[in-house]
C-alpha cells in the first residue's frame, strides 16, 4: 500500500469515526428526550389517578346526600307523630325503634345533628324570626333539625333567635 493510500485510509477512518461519535451523541439526545417525555407521561397518568381517586371518594361520600334529605322529611314526621303521643304504647315504641334504626344506618353514612343548644350561627343556622329575650343572639326555639353529611351542610336548622329588649 502506498503512503497515499494508507492517509486516505486513515483519514476515512477518522471521518467514519467522527460520523459514528455524532450518530451516537445524536441517539442519546434522542434516547434522553423519549426518557423525558416517558416520565412526564407518567407523572402525567399518576396525577390523572389521583385526581379520578380524589373525586370518586368526593362522589361516594356525599352520594347519599339527596336520599338523605328525602329520609329525613319521614324522620320529621316520625318525630311529629311520636310528639303527639299521649301513651307509650306498642306502636309508639315500634316507631320509636324505627326511628332509631333508620338514624342509626344514616350516622354509619356521615350524617350529624347540627347542634342547636348554641348561640345563633349564621354559617351553620337558619333564623325564621326571633324574639325579645334578655340576651342576644341565643336560639330560643327550634322548627326544624338541620343536618350534616361528612362536614357539608345538608339541611339548615330553622330557629327562632332571641333578641334583647330594647330598653324604653
Amino acid at each position: 500500500m502506498t503512503e497515499k493510500s494508507r492517509k486516505k485510509k486513515d483519514e476515512d477512518a477518522a471521518e467514519a469515526s467522527d460520523d459514528t461519535t455524532a450518530a451516537l451523541a445524536e441517539a442519546n439526545a434522542k434516547a434522553e428526550e423519549y426518557l423525558n417525555m416517558a416520565r412526564r407521561l407518567q407523572a402525567d397518568f399518576d396525577n390523572f389517578r389521583k385526581r379520578t381517586e380524589k373525586e370518586s371518594e368526593e362522589f361516594r361520600k356525599f352520594a347519599i346526600g339527596g336520599v338523605a334529605v328525602s329520609l329525613l322529611t319521614i324522620v320529621d314526621d316520625m318525630d311529629r307523630a311520636l310528639g303527639t303521643a299521649k301513651e307509650e304504647t306498642e306502636l309508639v315504641i315500634g316507631i320509636r325503634g324505627i326511628r332509631q334504626n333508620l338514624m342509626k344506618v344514616l350516622e354509619e353514612n356521615g350524617l350529624k345533628e347540627i347542634s342547636t343548644d348554641c348561640k345563633f350561627d349564621p354559617n351553620i343556622h337558619e333564623a325564621l324570626c326571633t324574639v325579645e329575650a334578655d340576651t342576644d343572639g341565643d336560639i330560643a326555639e327550634v322548627f326544624q333539625k338541620g343536618y350534616r353529611l361528612n362536614d357539608r351542610v345538608i339541611r339548615y336548622p330553622k330557629v327562632k333567635v332571641t333578641k334583647k329588649k330594647e330598653s324604653e
